[in-house]
C-alpha cells in the first residue's frame, strides 16, 4: 500500500492543476446540485419491529387522512389570578383565539377548550389542540407567525398563553461558538507549523471536503429522507476528521523535507507513510459509523452512512489535494522545525531545530514513561475510573418539551398542563385495538378500557374513537406520573402484558404507541443492540489493526484503552447533564435523562476517532522498531515525531466539537460536548500514557505475532518498509516546477 500511495503522491503533486481542477468541480456539482434541490423536510421516525411502530402504521392503514404524522400544536390558557376560564372576558378571548386559528390553509382542525371539555377540574387552566397536515418541519412560516400572532392577541386580553407541541419545532443552530471552534483550530495549526500557508492547507482541504459532503447531503435530503441532524452530524465530524488528517500529511512533508528531499519526493514519501495511516484510520471510523445499521432504526442509519461518507471523501482530499497544494505552495512550505520569518523564524532557529541539541517536550515526555510505566498506568487508569463513576447512575430517555429550557413557551406550556391536569397530560399513551379477529369488536374494545382503568398509575381513559370500519379503535390514557418516568414505562409494559390475556379471551390485539411508549421501545431497542454492535465495530476494527500493526497485543491494548475513555466520557456526559454539575458553564438549562441514542453513539463515533490516534501515534513506534530500534528506543521516536502533531490533531478536535455546544438542539449540544471530552480522554490519557506505559511494559513482546497468522495475514506495508527501493537522489526541486528524475 505505501508503495502505491507514494506513486499516488508523487502523481497529485506533479499533476496539481489536473487534480485542483477535479475537486474545484466536484464542490460546484455539490453546490450546484444542494441549491437546486427541493426543501426537505423533517425526516420520518421510524422504528421497525417495535410494538409503538406496529400501532402506528395500523393507524395509518385504518385511518386514512388523520394525518398521523402532521405537526400539533397545544395552546394553552391560563386565567388571571383569582379568575376562572369560565368567566365571560376570558371565554370570549378563548373563543376568538379558536376562529383566529382555524382560518390558517394548513390548519386541519382546532379544538375548542369549552366544546371539548379540555378544561383543569380547577377551571384555572384550558387548552385548545391545532392539528396541521404538514409536519412541524415542513409548516411554513406564515402558519408559524399566525400561531404566535394568535397566542399573542389572547395575551392582551390579560391572559397567560403559551404554546407546546411540535408546531414551532426549528432548525437548530450552532450559534457562533462553532466559528470560534475553527477558529482555534486555525490558532493551532499557525503554532504547530510555524508558517500560515502550511497552516492554511488542512483548513482550506477540510472545508473542501466539507462542503462537498454537506452539500450532497443536501442535495439528496428529500430523495433519501434526510433530516437536518444527519447533515449538522456529517458537518461535525467530517471537520473533525478532514483537518487531522491532513495535519498529519502535511506534518510528515515537513519531516521529510528536514532531512534532504526534494519536494515530489518529499510529498511521495508524506502520503507513501502518514497516507497509509489515514487510510486505516479513515477505515475504523467508516466501520463504526456504518455499523450503526444493526441498531436497524433507519434515522440512525441514515446519519451513519452520510457522516462515513463525508469521512471517506476526507481520506481521498487528503491523499490527493494535500500533495497538490504542497506543489503549489513550493518553498512556502518549510522543512520540520523552521519557521516562517513573520513568526520568528530564521536561520539561527532552523540550525538549532535541525541540530536536535535540545530534545522536545514529546521526547522527554516519553522517556519519563517509559522510565516510569507502571506509576504512569495505574494514574492513568485510577483517574479514567474515576471519571466513569456517575456513568453507573446512567438513565436515559429522548428529550420533549419537558427537558426545553424555562425561558421557551414549549417548556412553559408543559409546566401549564402538568399544573392543570397532572404530569402525565404530557405524554399520553394511544391504546389501539385491533377488533378485526373478534367477534365481538365492540365488547373486546369495551374489555380493553374496563381493564386499562384498573391499573395504577391511570388517571383518566377515553372513550374509545372506532374507524368507519368498526373493527379499530383508539382509547387515550393519561398517566398520572411523568413521560420519562419509570412508572410510566412500567404502565406501558402492564397494558401490554394484559394485552396478552385479552386477545386470548376475545381474539383482539390490543397495542400501546403514542410518543411517550414510541421513546420507550426507541430506548429499549438501542439498549438490546448496544452488545451486539459493540461486538461488531470492535471486531472489524480488531482484525484491521492486526494487519495495521502485525501484533496481537497492541490492538488489545487499543480495543481496552477505548472503553476505559468512553466510559470516562459517559461519566463526564452524566454528570454534567444529569447531575447539573458545571451545566452553567456550557448553557446547559435544563437537567434529566441522558439522550437514549448517546452511548451507543458514542460507542461508534469514539472508538472511530480514538484509533485515529492509535493508528498515528504506533505506526510511527512500529516504522521505528522495524528499522531496528531496541522497543523502548522505538517509544521515544514515535513521541518525538508524532506527540507535538498527535496533540495538536487532539486539540483541534476538541476544538471543532466544542464549537457545537453553543447548539439550540439539546442532542447536538449533548454529542458535541459528549465527543469533545472524549476526545481529551483518549488523546491525552490513553494514548499519550497508558499506551506507552503499556508497550514499555511488554517490550519486545508487544509486536509478537503468532508465525501461522504472520504468513496468513497480507502485508500492507504501513511503515513504508517497501519505500527504501524509492531512497535515490534526482535533481533538486525546491520549488517543486520541474519533474524529478523517475526511479
Amino acid at each position: 500500500m505505501a508503495t502505491f500511495l507514494y506513486k499516488l503522491g508523487r502523481l497529485a503533486f506533479r499533476r496539481r492543476h489536473f487534480v485542483a481542477l477535479i475537486w474545484v468541480a466536484l464542490l460546484t456539482l455539490a453546490g450546484v446540485g444542494a441549491a437546486s434541490a427541493p426543501t426537505a423536510g423533517s425526516s420520518s421516525f421510524s422504528i421497525p419491529g417495535t410494538e409503538a411502530q406496529k400501532a402506528f402504521d395500523l393507524l395509518e392503514d385504518r385511518f386514512p387522512g388523520m394525518s398521523a404524522d402532521g405537526a400539533t400544536a397545544r395552546v394553552v390558557f391560563k386565567a388571571p389570578d383569582g379568575g376562572k376560564m369560565a368567566d365571560a372576558p376570558n371565554k370570549a378571548a378563548v373563543k376568538k383565539t379558536v376562529e383566529e386559528l382555524g382560518d390558517g390553509s394548513e390548519v386541519t382542525s382546532v379544538t375548542d377548550p369549552f366544546k371539548a371539555k379540555t378544561i383543569s377540574k380547577d377551571g384555572t387552566v384550558a387548552y385548545a389542540q391545532v392539528s396541521y397536515e404538514v409536519s412541524g418541519m415542513e409548516l411554513k412560516e406564515v402558519s408559524k407567525d399566525a400561531l404566535k400572532e394568535a397566542a399573542q392577541d389572547a395575551r392582551a386580553s390579560g391572559l397567560t398563553v403559551e404554546i407546546g407541541g411540535d408546531a414551532l419545532q426549528a432548525v437548530p443552530e450552532t450559534g457562533s461558538t462553532e466559528i470560534i471552534g475553527i477558529a482555534i483550530a486555525a490558532v493551532v495549526l499557525v503554532i504547530t507549523f510555524g508558517s500560515l500557508i502550511a497552516a492554511g492547507l488542512p483548513l482550506l482541504t477540510a472545508l473542501i471536503g466539507v462542503g462537498i459532503g454537506v452539500s450532497t447531503i443536501t442535495a439528496l435530503a428529500k430523495a433519501l429522507d434526510l433530516g437536518s441532524t444527519t447533515s449538522t452530524l456529517a458537518m461535525m465530524i467530517g471537520l473533525a476528521v478532514g483537518i487531522d488528517y491532513a495535519l498529519f500529511i502535511v506534518s510528515r512533508y515537513r519531516a521529510e523535507l528536514a532531512e534532504g528531499r526534494e519536494r515530489e519526493e518529499a510529498a511521495g514519501r508524506a502520503v507513501g507513510t502518514a497516507g497509509s495511516a489515514v487510510v486505516f484510520a479513515g477505515l475504523t471510523v467508516v466501520i463504526a459509523l456504518v455499523g450503526l445499521a444493526v441498531v436497524n432504526i433507519p434515522m440512525l442509519t441514515k446519519m451513519g452512512v452520510a457522516a462515513a461518507g463525508t469521512v471517506a471523501i476526507a481520506v481521498l482530499i487528503a491523499l490527493t489535494m494535500i500533495p497538490a497544494l504542497l506543489g503549489y505552495a513550493g518553498r512556502k512550505v518549510q522543512p520540520a522545525g523552521q519557521k516562517s520569518r513573520l513568526l520568528g523564524g530564521g536561520r539561527k532557529k532552523a540550525r538549532e531545530a535541525a541540530s536536535g541539541e535540545r530534545p522536545n517536550m514529546g521526547t522527554r515526555w516519553a522517556r519519563f514513561v517509559v522510565r516510569r510505566p507502571l506509576a504512569v498506568l495505574l494514574l492513568g487508569v485510577i483517574g479514567l475510573g474515576a471519571a466513569a463513576v456517575p456513568a453507573a447512575s446512567l438513565e436515559l430517555g429522548l428529550p420533549d418539551d419537558g427537558s426545553q429550557p424555562t425561558s421557551t413557551t414549549q417548556r412553559r406550556a408543559y409546566d401549564l398542563l402538568s399544573e392543570g391536569f397532572g404530569p402525565g397530560f404530557n405524554g399520553p399513551l394511544m391504546v389501539v385495538v385491533d377488533a378485526k379477529a373478534a367477534d365481538d369488536p365492540k365488547g373486546a374494545v369495551a374489555a380493553v378500557s374496563g381493564t386499562v382503568k384498573k391499573l395504577d398509575d391511570v388517571v383518566s381513559v377515553s372513550p374509545a374513537t372506532f374507524n368507519k370500519a368498526g373493527d379499530t379503535a383508539m382509547i387515550s390514557v393519561v398517566p398520572d406520573s411523568k413521560p420519562s418516568s419509570v412508572r410510566t414505562e412500567d404502565l406501558v409494559h402492564e397494558i401490554r402484558d394484559a394485552g396478552g390475556d385479552i386477545k386470548a379471551d376475545s381474539g383482539a390485539t390490543v397495542l400501546v404507541t403514542g410518543s411517550t411508549a414510541m421513546n420507550i421501545d426507541f430506548s429499549q431497542k438501542l439498549n438490546d443492540a448496544l452488545v451486539p454492535y459493540l461486538a461488531l465495530v470492535v471486531g472489524l476494527a480488531f482484525l484491521l489493526l492486526i494487519v495495521v500493526f502485525r501484533s496481537i497485543l497492541v490492538p488489545l491494548k487499543a480495543a481496552l484503552g477505548f472503553l476505559l475513555s468512553v466510559m470516562a466520557a459517559l461519566g463526564a456526559v452524566v454528570a454534567v447533564f444529569q447531575w447539573g454539575w458545571l451545566a452553567g458553564l456550557i448553557g446547559v438549562e435544563e437537567t434529566g435523562p441522558i439522550m437514549s441514542m448517546m452511548p451507543i453513539f458514542m460507542v461508534g463515533v469514539v472508538f472511530g476517532l480514538a484509533m485515529d490516534y492509535e493508528v498515528f501515534l504506533v505506526t510511527r513506534m512500529r516504522e521505528a522498531y522495524v528499522h531496528g530500534e531496541r522497543p523502548g528506543q522505538a517509544i521515544v521516536t514515535g513521541f518525538r515525531h508524532g506527540a507535538r502533531v498527535v496533540t495538536a490533531a487532539a486539540v483541534i478536535m476538541i476544538a471543532v466539537f466544542s464549537g457545537f455546544i453553543g447548539s439550540s438542539e439539546s442532542m447536538i449540544k449533548m454529542i458535541g460536548f459528549g465527543l469533545a471530552i472524549a476526545v481529551f480522554f483518549d488523546a491525552f490519557v490513553v494514548r499519550m500514557a497508558i499506551v506507552p506505559a503499556v508497550l514499555a511494559l511488554l517490550g519486545k513482546r508487544a509486536w509478537w505475532l503468532p508465525k501461522w497468522l504472520d504468513r496468513a495475514i497480507p502485508n500492507v506495508d504501513v511503515e513504508g518498509e517497501g519505500l527504501r527501493a524509492h531512497d535515490s537522489d534526482g535533481p533538486k526541486d525546491d520549488d517543486g516546477d520541474r519533474e524529478l528524475v523517475r526511479v
